[in-house]
């Protein structure tokens, strides 16, 4: 037998080594290619950090966005609400001054239709006018105008025609008379006054 026979331990032996040195290469060439995997080159890791920093910007924009969303909001709300107290201050006696107008109504006829040259009327009639300026003086502290037109231009907004005067005496569309008064609250209409309007008359 040659000296370079080898016996069966030898043999196991040798192939034990092979295998561990193909084991530690293996291993090696793994952990080269993780590490070659986690070490990006100097360009990637800037696209990376700018990737991020875009991305950051893009969520603080987006929450900047949403505050001053809330805020506009929050003023809207805030001022509608202060419309509503305003409104709810000027127009809360709309109903009660509605109902106070039939009672001015029935004073002005009164004095209207009354015979103004009988002395024993005249301290009542003289009565019922003060009361009837009493009454205008005091819803006026509230914001009730009177709305008398006798020789304007007819306002649809503010006027009401009953009838319409043929009058070569003054432009069309005038108010030749005020059947009834009417009336705004702080500017809103309460009641239109009934009016009389000319138009040309006939050639």
């Amino acid at each position: 037998m040659s000296e370079q026979t080898q016996n069966p331990e030898q043999e196991v032996e040798l192939n034990e080594e092979i295998s561990k040195m193909q084991a530690d290469v293996e291993a090696a060439v793994e952990a080269a290619d993780q590490h070659a995997e986690q070490e990006q080159s100097p360009e990637a890791e800037i696209a990376m950090l700018y990737a991020e920093l875009e991305a950051a910007k893009q969520t603080i924009a987006d929450q900047k966005d949403g505050v001053v969303r809330a805020a506009a909001d929050v003023d809207n709300i805030r001022r509608r609400a202060a419309q509503d107290v305003e409104k709810a201050h000027k127009f809360a006696l709309e109903k009660f001054a509605n109902e106070l107008l039939p009672v001015i109504d029935n004073l002005e006829r009164a004095i209207e239709f009354s015979d103004k040259e009988n002395d024993t009327l005249k301290p009542l009639l003289e009565g019922i006018d003060m009361t009837v300026k009493s009454f205008n003086d005091a819803v006026s502290k509230f914001g009730v105008e009177i709305v008398n037109p006798q020789g304007e231009q007819f306002n649809p907004d503010f006027h009401q025609a009953m009838s319409i005067q043929p009058s070569n005496d003054v432009t069309p569309n005038t108010v030749l008379a005020v059947m009834q008064k009417g009336y705004t609250l702080n500017g809103r209409l309460l009641r239109p006054a009934m009016v009389m309007v000319s138009k040309a008359a006939d050639a």
